[in-house]
């Protein structure tokens, strides 16, 4: 089936283009979405769109971004993945953010795996094991081998949390 022609896209403020162009500035869901009719946000990171495939009459087609800049599309009507990206001119790779190793985007920030807010609770319950430890210390009270270790543990932890966030520490 021929793809649709396609509208102004609200998240580039630009034309979109009627053959596969994709831009390294822009994200695979913001590259995907300005060839899509119809889109609706419905929630953080996912929206609605018009299948390209067929003459929807209303959006029948989902997209989600993970956290990781992968896009995933589902079309309620039934057309593959495939189908809908050959419609609009593009292939899977255009569903997947640049790899890191490539050289057009070295030296580029890269995306954290894990939420901040995840972090910070695993931060949090480690620095109240080292809270605890200290407390146990100041009142004299004895310190076995496995509160030690597990004072230790608590301090890996921490260290290994500042990593995953991307934060320096001594």
């Amino acid at each position: 089936m021929a793809p649709q022609q396609k509208a102004a896209s609200p998240w580039q403020g630009q034309k979109a283009a009627k053959h596969s162009t994709i831009s390294p500035q822009f994200s695979p869901i913001d590259n995907l979405l300005s060839l899509l009719n119809r889109v609706k946000r419905t929630g953080p990171s996912t929206w609605v769109a018009s299948c390209p495939t067929r003459d929807d009459k209303r959006p029948s087609m989902t997209i989600r971004e993970l956290d990781d800049g992968r896009v995933l599309i589902h079309d309620f009507g039934g057309d593959s993945p495939a189908e809908i990206l050959a419609a609009i001119g593009l292939s899977f790779d255009a569903l997947f953010p640049p790899r890191l190793d490539d050289p057009a985007h070295v030296g580029k920030p890269e995306r954290r795996p894990f939420p901040a807010a995840d972090i910070l609770r695993a931060v949090a319950f480690e620095a109240t094991i080292v809270a605890l430890a200290g407390a146990a210390i100041i009142a004299g009270e004895p310190f076995s081998q496995f509160d030690k270790d597990r004072l230790l543990v608590a301090v890996g932890r921490i260290n290994a949390a500042l990593d995953a966030g991307g934060l320096n520490h001594v």
